[in-house]
Formats: structure tokens, sequence, C-alpha cells
């Protein structure tokens, strides 16, 4: 199965397409410290990424008819900052909004299906009307915007077709469905809360739905605090281990008399819990593991709790904001998570490096896809086109001898 991936970034969200078992056809980005870190891996043979088509720039000065029509998926991130809550909020009037682009590029390369994430933020009642006209297009891509029609009256026309039913004959089309989905509950040791906007052609009958969560917090406060089966595996004896906080008692009595179907929240600890001390010698041995000074808690600036999934690895301008991207032990101190303890986190792979400093590679992290959760949703989408590819062969297979 073939495969683009827009806004590439690091590599998360397309090494997850690459390990479901698509092959990439083109991989762009258009920061070069990203690119950098590609190349760099590239250079250095990791197989996951030693053939990617990497183009360096703008999706929009691509040409797209190199491309064969018809891939089976399209992925891409376009930027988060017109919607992040930390960023300006500007949506459309923000220069950076390729979600245009990105259903341009459907409308050229006509894949079978495409998975688009984003920030949380952008399901904000504030972009609620955006937001429909984003799905809308990608939904009815062969319905771009008139010369001087505004987004708002595009949105208007689009609904209007859509009731109609006029877009649905011989037009491309897809259905679109989102969601929005906490990677913790999909085994990724961090709250990271995204949207995915994933479409199916229609023609082609792919019957796809979100995969169910695998992992929950219940199931984590049962082995920390009912069985204390998650402090044992970790070889932490009962005299160290943390009181369970107050506010947890209720609850953890209500669990103790069932036990989750899901497996556990993964942890911060669980992800890092083989990694050396960065202070100690023996981390030199680990690329991309080095300790950073400074780290400091005040009001608004709170790290990620050891114990629990870490809170969302952020990328800033300006080095760490909010403190999100530093470890609170149980005794109360706290330091920043290295490189390679924040990609764990993020579920990349131990051999992939990054290029730059800590804080373009914090900047990287913090813009990337959980790997883990990029393969999850992939292959999904993937099974559901070869099942649907399955059934069409059969069928027309029936046709044939129903015709003899």
């Amino acid at each position: 199965m073939r495969a683009v991936e827009l806004y590439a970034g690091a590599g998360g969200l397309a090494m997850g397409v690459s390990l479901a078992g698509f092959e990439s056809l083109a991989v762009v980005e258009w920061d070069k410290w990203a690119c950098d870190t590609v190349r760099e891996n590239q250079r250095r043979g990791y197989p996951l990424v030693a053939n990617w088509p990497l183009n360096e720039g703008d999706v929009r000065d691509l040409d797209w008819s190199t491309v064969p029509k018809d891939i089976e998926l399209l992925a891409g991130g376009p930027p988060c900052q017109p919607f992040s809550m930390g960023g300006k909020h500007q949506a459309h009037d923000d220069k950076r909004d390729m979600f245009p682009a990105t259903v341009q590029i459907v409308r050229q390369l006509r894949p079978k299906a495409f998975i688009i994430e984003n920030v949380k933020g952008l399901t904000r009642s504030s972009f609620a009307n955006y937001f429909e006209y984003i799905k809308l297009q990608l939904e009815f891509p062969e319905a771009p915007r008139r010369g001087h029609e505004s987004w708002f009256d595009h949105l208007m026309r689009l609904q209007a077709e859509k009731t109609s039913g006029r877009m649905h004959d011989g037009a491309l089309t897809y259905n679109v469905t989102s969601t929005l989905v906490n990677a913790a509950d999909y085994g990724v040791p961090q709250k990271r809360e995204r949207v995915f906007i994933v479409g199916t052609r229609s023609d082609l009958n792919i019957d796809w739905h979100f995969p169910d969560a695998t992992h929950s917090e219940d199931a984590l406060l049962h082995s920390q605090w009912v069985t204390g089966e998650y402090w044992s595996r970790h070889r932490i004896a009962k005299k160290s281990r943390p009181s369970m906080p107050d506010k947890l008692s209720a609850r953890v009595r209500r669990l103790g008399a069932t036990s989750p179907k899901e497996a556990p929240w993964r942890t911060v600890r669980d992800a890092i819990a083989d990694l050396p001390d960065p202070r100690t010698r023996a981390a030199l041995a680990v690329r991309d593991h080095r300790f950073q000074d400074g780290a400091k808690v005040y009001p608004g600036h709170t790290g990620s709790p050891l114990d629990q999934p870490a809170k969302t690895i952020k990328a800033g301008d300006h080095g760490v904001p909010g403190g999100e991207n530093m470890m609170v032990h149980p005794d109360g101190s706290v330091r920043y998570f290295t490189a390679r303890e924040t990609a764990r986190i993020q579920t990349f792979p131990d051999g992939y490096v990054f290029h730059g400093s800590w804080t373009e590679t914090m900047r990287q992290l913090g813009n990337a896809v959980p790997v883990a959760l990029a393969r999850l949703v992939a292959s999904s989408v993937g099974q559901a086109i070869l099942e649907a590819d399955c059934r069409s062969v059969s069928a027309m297979a029936l046709g044939a001898r129903a015709a003899a």
C-alpha cells in the first residue's frame, strides 16, 4: 500500500504509517531542523526512514502530478498554531492554516483514505463553524472555494449541497469521521489529547471506525492501589511506596471489587525505567540523554508525576512552557526530561536520533504525533482498505461466474 505524508516534522506520524505497512511515495516537511533529523537518520541507515523520498519545502510548491492518483493513504498533521490553546487562535485568518492546501492535495491525489491529526483546540466552540468547514471541504473536495467567496459563504454552500445530495452523484466524496483521542488510552505514556480526522473514499464502501481504547486510568489505579502489581513490577519495596492520595480513596474502593478489562495507562516510570539517571556517567552511553539544569516549580509551572502518564509534551519558541516537560519525583524534586526520555514518552524508537540542541529537539518532539498512536490508527485504516478491496474482488468474481 502506498502513502504520502504531509507536514511530516521529525517523522512521528510518517514512522507510524511505515510501521503499519505503507510505502512512502513522498514525505514533505518545510522545517530545516526536522528535515535534518530525518536526513541524519537516513545517513545512519535507520531502516524505517532509509528509503523515504524526503522533500524539504512547502506542500503547495510540490509537483503533485509526479505522484500516482488513487494511492491508499494521505496522512499529515497541518501546523497546529492557528488552533492551539497556546497560540493566537486566528484559525482561517492565520497564514499558517494549511487545511486549504491539504484539501487541494486530496482533490489532486484522490487517496483511498486520509488521516489528519491536529490539536484539541480545533474543537473549541469558538472554532465550531470553521471545524465544520474543514470537514465539509474534506468531504467534498471537488467543490472548492470560488474566487471572491468568503470561507463562511463557502461553508453555507457546502452545507446546502450536502443537504441536497447534489455532490453525491459521480463526484469525489469522502466519508469523514472526527474523533478526540487521549493518547494515554492507547498505550502512550502521555495524556495527549488530539483530534483525528479520518476520511475514506465514498465509492469504495470502506467500513472504518476509530479503534477502541486499549488502556485506562482505572486499570492503572487498580494495579497501583488495589493489587500493588505496579510497584512490584518496578521493584519498589512496600516501605518505599508513596501513599495513596486522599482524593483517590473513594474511587479506589469502587475499583476493589472489579478488574478492569483494559491494560493500565503507561506512566513516565514505565517509559524510562531502564534509562540511567542523566546525571551519572552511565548516561553518556545513551544518545540524546543529557541532563538539563534549571528546573523549578512555581505557580503555573508544574511537572509530570513519575507514576502517571506525562502531561502533554509541548513545543515552545523559548524553551519549555508551563513545566509540562519537567518530571516530578515522589519526593517532590524536579528535573527536566532529557531528549531521549521525551522521545520515549512520544514512543519514538531508541535508535532514532534528533538533530539540533535540546531546545530544538524538544520543539520537534512537542510537535510530533506519538509513533505508537500513529501506527495504531494507520493500521486500522490499512486493514479497512484491504478488507474493502477483498470484498470488491469477491463481488467481481461472483459477478463473472453469474455472467458465465
